[in-house]
């Protein structure tokens, strides 16, 4: 059996004196696209700290592609190959789309069709139209294709986004959707954290149900459909 690209197994975190994931296990298989989903303060953000490193495990073991990563600082963690699109955005407001792109750019000499400037602005021809203007001028919807061409110019693996469509027009959401499902078409693997269930069940392979740093459920898009219960109880719908 081939090993998971990213395997986390019993991890525990904290904030201070006070516990914010109680042995969470997942992984991710090369081309898969994993969710992580659960109403807000359930752990989805912390899962994502505590696998760049942004914030220590306790215990627990974390490894991507072979290699043991709890341990490693963020900046080493993203060389890997593991990419983040940040809830907020995060991007440098001060900077122009295009210089928002070339800043974080990565060649990977592994990959076949390695992400490019040409490449981003083919599926954001908005982002092209606007590459000379700063972030700051950019809506929030156009905020957020930056961010998530941001990501892919560092070549990743693994792309992960927190918060994928939080707070953006429908018509903005559905190209968000849109290039995520052309993403996986290309066999990139994702993590992705977004409140639309319905969208998320069409497009994701498997999901994680987090409740107060716990996992209570995982399975497939299928499995979740038959789980009315599940979906109730811990997702509110």
């Amino acid at each position: 059996m081939t090993a998971p690209l990213l395997a986390i197994r019993d991890i525990e975190a904290h904030y201070g004196s006070s516990q914010a994931l109680f042995g969470v296990s997942m992984t991710v298989d090369e081309g898969e696209l994993v969710t992580l989903i659960g109403r807000n303060g359930m752990g989805r953000s912390t899962m994502v700290k505590s696998l760049f490193g942004l914030l220590p495990i306790g215990a627990g073991q974390i490894e991507f592609n072979g290699v043991r990563t709890e341990r490693l600082p963020p900046h080493r963690i993203a060389r890997l190959g593991l990419a983040l699109v940040p809830e907020g955005r995060q991007i440098f407001p001060n900077l122009s789309v295009e210089e928002n792109l070339i800043a974080t750019a990565r060649l990977n000499k592994q990959a076949s069709t390695p992400w490019t400037l040409a490449r981003i602005y083919a599926p954001f021809p908005r982002l092209q139209e606007r590459r000379g203007n700063a972030g700051s001028q950019l809506s929030g919807g156009e905020q957020q294709m930056l961010a998530i061409g941001r990501a892919l110019m560092t070549n990743p693996r693994l792309l992960v986004l927190d918060e994928a469509t939080e707070g953006l027009s429908p018509l903005v959401r559905a190209d968000i959707w849109r290039v995520l499902s052309e993403l996986k078409r290309s066999g990139l693997s994702l993590i992705v954290i977004d409140k639309n269930l319905g969208a998320l069940l069409k497009l994701a392979d498997r999901h994680y149900v987090l409740e107060k740093g716990r996992v209570v459920w995982h399975g497939t898009s299928e499995a979740l459909r038959q789980r009315e219960d599940v979906v109730r109880q811990y997702l509110g719908m």
